[in-house]
């Protein structure tokens, strides 16, 4: 039977509330979680002398006990869902030592360091600033634990470790790590969460301070919430309160965070409302004040009485409540301060709030108290804080903890609910400076990833595109502007925008780079970016790459050899007065190139050089597992390829566009240059058939026929050079006229006395798609036709 976390967490925190001392505080976290969640418990606090002292010195961790379990490890998993049933830590099990021991040999290889001095600038700093917990899915926990315990120590692999920061109201005061065998499960996220909110805690108590803000009643008086015994410890609490809450940036989260500083410490349930829907920002609200049940929780019982509001399905309150203008509820929301409900108005207003008929009874007496939820320019919601009967009522100084919480529960819903609008924008602007999707122009497949590089960071400068030329040719091109705003995501707009223009025109991968550069000038010169621009020719099986400082691309060739290509770096885009050079090199089929930014393989844990070695190395393994005869999937290489980056190894945003190179065959395409003479017509048709034929395609002869030979005959009349014809075959029919004249045709319906004009109109109806593009030397004409 697996145990309520919540409930183990319950009873936990009220062990620790026990502790008269410091020292008796980490004896009671460590009786409340070893073994129950734990084989081990190790403890470090700073050196710093006296409780919360701010000029003492913060540069050392000093070791202040480890424990260890006495029990034999049991066979079954363990952690706070294998913990004992009824939900309590056990007492028994635990052996506590003020100092190193070296029955922590089993677990890490020799007893713990006695002292351990901490860099400011180290990751072991940032990590307890932080005040996560820290399990092994981070990149900080290895540098972290090689600084606190030394490179010598042997810290169980997998996720049997966490790093659990002890944070108090006046900042970080040590760490605690929690640590298992080999044999034992391993940690889970409910695990990390409740030994995080059990160590938040006991940080409390390590200061001198009462770990809950009310002293601990006799166990013959099951009382789970009492009055503040004094100012500081009160202001301990909420600030520790607090601390948690403005942590979060997600309203789910700020709300969350209240519910856990509350229970059992303050409360022992909570009812959060707020208003349907959040204003943001300078927004009006209309229409009547409506609150929506957001969350209800509460503190679980030895013996549930059922008299409080439960997290369970089936919430008690209802969901909606109208507030009449004038009510008792209206008015008490229109207050500033919070509420006793044992009032005649405070009662109304509740009864208005969660109903007269609900599933748990009105409480009695001041063992309720009303806070109104008010943001910085309107009334929010509100929080209902609630005891049960047999638990001490609240006192008048409750009210001012209630109102803090209050308060700082307001401002951060506030900030949540802008933040999320600014994200939604940020998103939504970040989704249309991207391709929606890619194109499949012949000969080549395509597939592309993009990661911004946080949630705190939605948009950024990195993009990638592929654009379809004339002459069944392709652009493939990645850019990164630096930065990670609105402003450079604008940038990167403009600049992607300016690419699919010049790429239009036809201009060489070299001449492109160029005017992007100029582009990027005008637009500031703090303004840099890097580029890669490449442009692949399916029938000639060659790509040719220019770049501007952007990191090399990486072929990787059909059976599983990948090798990072050599080319010219160039200067970023925006620096100016700098030439570009273009490569051509071969573009073998089957083989694939991947085109990225520098997040993927640069980061504060290795330099760009390692990281596209990685990225060489990553590529190869997967050719090779594909087989030599069978070339990965697209879709699941770019996957493999930002496996390579763990959670706390992406600094920057990730862009990846991976290109498989098809080609098209010499047998389906079929090439012919015509004198501009007036047997150019005919002689295209006949070329035409006879191709068709070859290609077992003489049902589209007739039509292919007459579009040919009317597309021929405008180039002829507006040239003196040769014109070109060309046929090729892939999943569709195509046919491309080109000519040495710039003007593009227009597309008109010919008037009854007109001579010519119905060339462009046949085209337009008969054909499946057509179009028409510059190139540098004239202009093609082109159309397709479905395979029969």
């Amino acid at each position: 039977m697996r145990p309520d976390p919540k409930r183990f967490l319950t009873h936990a925190v009220r062990r620790v509330a026990r502790a008269e001392h410091p020292a008796q505080v980490l004896e009671e976290l460590c009786g409340a979680t070893v073994p129950s969640v734990a084989d081990a418990l190790v403890v470090y606090l700073d050196a710093a002398p006296g409780p919360a002292d701010p000029t003492a010195s913060q540069a050392q961790l000093r070791l202040s006990g480890t424990g260890l379990r006495r029990s034999p490890i049991p066979a079954q998993p363990s952690g706070p869902a294998s913990s004992p049933v009824d939900g309590r830590p056990d007492d028994t099990g635990a052996l506590w030592h003020p100092g190193p021991q070296d029955g922590l040999g089993g677990v890490l290889g020799g007893p713990a360091p006695v002292t351990v001095p901490m860099a400011p600038s180290g990751v072991l700093a940032k990590v307890l600033d932080a005040g996560e917990a820290l399990g092994r899915d981070s990149g900080d926990l290895d540098p972290a634990l090689r600084e606190l315990l030394g490179p010598d120590s042997r810290v169980p692999r997998g996720d049997r470790v966490l790093l659990v920061p002890l944070v108090g109201p006046d900042g970080t005061v040590g760490a605690a790590l929690f640590l298992r065998r080999p044999e034992r499960d391993v940690f889970r996220a409910e695990d990390r969460q409740v030994l995080g909110e059990l160590s938040a805690h006991a940080a409390l108590g390590v200061r001198g301070a009462s770990p809950v803000p009310h002293p601990a009643p006799p166990p013959a008086s099951r009382a789970a919430a009492g009055p503040v015994r004094q100012d500081a410890d009160r202001l301990r609490f909420v600030g520790a309160a607090t601390r948690r809450i403005s942590r979060a940036m997600d309203l789910d989260e700020i709300v969350a965070g209240l519910c856990r500083a509350v229970l059992p410490s303050f409360s022992d349930g909570i009812l959060v409302c707020l208003r349907e829907p959040l204003p943001v920002g300078d927004e009006r609200p209309t229409g009547p004040l409506v609150l929506r049940l957001h969350r209800a929780d509460r503190a679980p019982a030895e013996e549930d009485t059922g008299a409080l509001p439960s997290s369970e399905p089936g919430l008690p309150a209802p969901e909606l409540c109208e507030v009449r203008p004038g009510s008792d509820l209206a008015e008490v929301l229109r207050g500033v301060r919070p509420v006793f409900t044992d009032s005649p108005a405070g009662r109304g207003a509740l009864s208005e709030l969660v109903g007269d008929g609900g599933a748990f009874a009105l409480p009695d007496g001041q063992r309720a108290i009303l806070a109104p939820l008010r943001g910085r320019r309107r009334v929010i919601g509100a929080a209902l804080f609630l005891r049960r009967p047999e638990s001490r009522p609240f006192e008048i100084n409750d009210l001012l903890v209630a109102a803090q919480l209050a308060t700082h529960s307001a401002l951060g819903i506030d900030k949540a609910v802008l933040y999320g609008r600014e994200a939604h924008i940020a998103d939504e602007l970040q989704r249309t400076m991207l391709p929606e999707t890619l194109p499949s122009p012949p000969g080549i497949r395509l597939a592309a990833r993009y990661l911004p590089a946080a949630e705190s960071a939605r948009v950024g400068g990195d993009w990638y595109d592929a654009i379809p030329l004339p002459g069944s040719r392709v652009a493939l091109v990645v850019g990164d502007v630096m930065g990670h705003s609105m402003t450079s995501a604008a940038i990167m707009g403009q600049l992607r925008t300016t690419a699919q223009t010049l790429a239009g025109l036809g201009l060489p991968p070299q001449e492109v780079l160029h005017h992007l550069d100029e582009q990027a000038q005008r637009l500031g010169a703090e303004h840099m970016a890097t580029c890669l621009y490449a442009v692949y020719d399916p029938v000639a099986h060659r790509i040719t790459i220019a770049n501007a400082g952007h990191p090399p691309p990486v072929l990787l060739h059909p059976g599983g050899r990948a090798e990072v290509l050599r080319m010219p770096p160039g200067a970023p885009i925006g620096v100016g007065g700098v030439d570009f050079e273009a490569v051509e090199l071969d573009a073998p089929g089957g083989a694939t190139l991947l085109l990225y930014t520098d997040g993927l393989v640069e980061s504060r844990l290795r330099d760009v050089w390692t990281g596209i070695e990685q990225l060489r190395e990553k590529a190869g393994t997967t050719g090779r597992l594909a087989g030599p005869d069978r070339p990965p999937a697209l879709e699941a290489l770019c996957d493999e390829v930002l496996d390579m980056v763990g959670p706390g190894d992406r600094d920057d945003d990730i862009a990846l566009l991976a290109a498989r190179f098809d080609g098209i065959a010499p047998g389906d395409v079929a090439y012919w240059s015509l004198e501009p003479e007036d047997s150019a017509p005919g002689r295209a048709r006949r070329l035409a058939r006879r191709t068709l034929s070859r290609w077992n395609l003489e049902d589209l002869g007739d039509s292919v026929e007459l579009l040919v030979s009317e597309l021929v005959t405008n180039a002829v009349r507006h040239t003196s050079r040769p014109v070109t014809l060309r046929l090729m075959r892939t999943d569709v029919l195509r046919c491309e006229i080109g000519d040495d004249a710039p003007e593009l045709p227009r597309l008109r319906r010919a008037r009854p006395t007109d001579e010519n004009g119905r060339g462009l109109y046949l085209v337009s109806r008969l054909a499946m798609r057509w179009g028409a593009a510059r190139l540098s030397t004239g202009k093609i004409v082109w159309f397709e036709f479905a395979r029969p």
